[in-house]
């Protein structure tokens, strides 16, 4: 008789404790931050890596102010990952409001080749744009952490020819 018991409450147990976390996620009620890319700057690098200050305004549409103590950010060009970097920097986006985080990106020799020749293989026509996906996360007290995700695309310079045909 015990082991049915433990056994059904083990069951319900089983069922409940996914919907009690589906329940406490959708609590938040929080609108994604808005994050974009402000500004790059050269750091030092060390052999054979660049490293970039790269600054992201984070905008926080919601009515609770977003605080945060550390930041992570990927980027991906082209489908493949070009940059990432990490950050101790610690802060709070206002309600309805923005603040700039700078964070230190490394982009490995390795990617840069990758790039160079994909770019170098491409269309023509698909030299001159550049497909991006900006991820990443503010981390928060506890279990407060907002993740983001932006995507865009870059243009850049090419030949007149080339880009009107």
């Amino acid at each position: 008789m015990k082991t049915m018991r433990r056994r059904t409450l083990f069951a319900a147990l089983s069922m409940l404790l996914p919907m009690l976390l589906a329940a406490c996620a959708g609590l938040s009620g929080r609108e994604p931050v808005n994050v974009y890319v402000v500004g790059v700057e050269p750091l030092p690098g060390q052999g054979m890596e660049a490293r970039f200050a790269v600054k992201l305004r984070v905008q926080n549409p919601n009515d609770q102010p977003v605080e945060f103590n550390g930041v992570f950010v990927e980027l991906d060009v082209r489908g493949s990952t070009l940059a990432s970097g990490v950050s101790d920097q610690a802060g709070t986006v206002p309600r309805f409001g923005e603040t700039v985080v700078t964070v230190p990106v490394t982009v490995p020799a390795t990617a840069m080749i990758r790039q160079v020749l994909g770019l170098a293989t491409a269309a023509p026509g698909d030299r001159t744009k550049v497909d991006y996906t900006l991820r990443g996360k503010l981390a928060g007290p506890m279990f407060n952490s907002v993740s983001f995700d932006s995507k865009g695309e870059l243009q850049l310079p090419g030949n007149a020819s080339g880009a009107a045909r």
